[in-house]
């Protein structure tokens, strides 16, 4: 049995109304930390995550043994998508949290230029997408390719992998990934 701990401990933090960063300072931690726990990029020591949830504050058990209510929402307008990206790159999520559900469907906007950064991104799991406008340039590996309105792509996240905007005007995509990444 699989123990999402970032996606429980993101919900447990946002469901107490803390930031990384409040939450790190109360743990006696970097906020890079946090984020890389709530990533699943890094798997914290039960000492650790100890000090982490005496942030919130919570026990251990109650950490472990904590079920959310699974959402019965069906329908999202527009406006409620939840934005999780940051700069050039918008990822809006459908629903507000991720945790305890095993997809997660984006719609990404990348400016001109605008990319995933230098590192690829590598993590468990498999991702797909469609171009809605603009020019995406996509590097699986060694691969890569500029895809436009209507081309996909679908792969093993644990290729490593790199999405650019490339040409003069925004780029629209489509996504999911499974499981769960931001």
């Amino acid at each position: 049995m699989s123990v999402d701990i970032g996606g429980r401990l993101r919900h447990l933090r946002m469901a107490h109304n803390l930031s990384q960063r409040e939450l790190a300072k109360r743990a006696g931690v970097t906020n890079s930390t946090i984020s890389l726990i709530e990533s699943n990029a890094s798997n914290p020591s039960v000492g650790a995550l100890k000090r982490i949830l005496d942030g919130i504050p919570i026990g251990l058990a109650e950490f472990f043994a904590y079920e959310p209510d699974r959402p019965k929402k069906a329908f999202y307008r527009a406006d409620e998508l939840v934005e999780i990206g940051k700069g050039p790159v918008s990822f809006r999520q459908i629903g507000d949290n991720t945790f305890g559900r095993s997809l997660q469907i984006l719609k990404e906007c990348y400016q001109p230029g605008a990319d995933t950064g230098k590192v690829p991104l590598v993590h468990d799991g498999e991702e797909g997408g469609i171009v809605l406008s603009g020019r995406l340039e996509v590097t699986v590996d060694d691969e890569r390719r500029i895809l436009g309105p209507g081309d996909a792509y679908y792969f093993e996240s644990r290729r490593p992998h790199r999405f650019r905007c490339v040409g003069p005007v925004p780029c629209e995509v489509i996504s999911a990934c499974t499981p769960p990444t931001f």
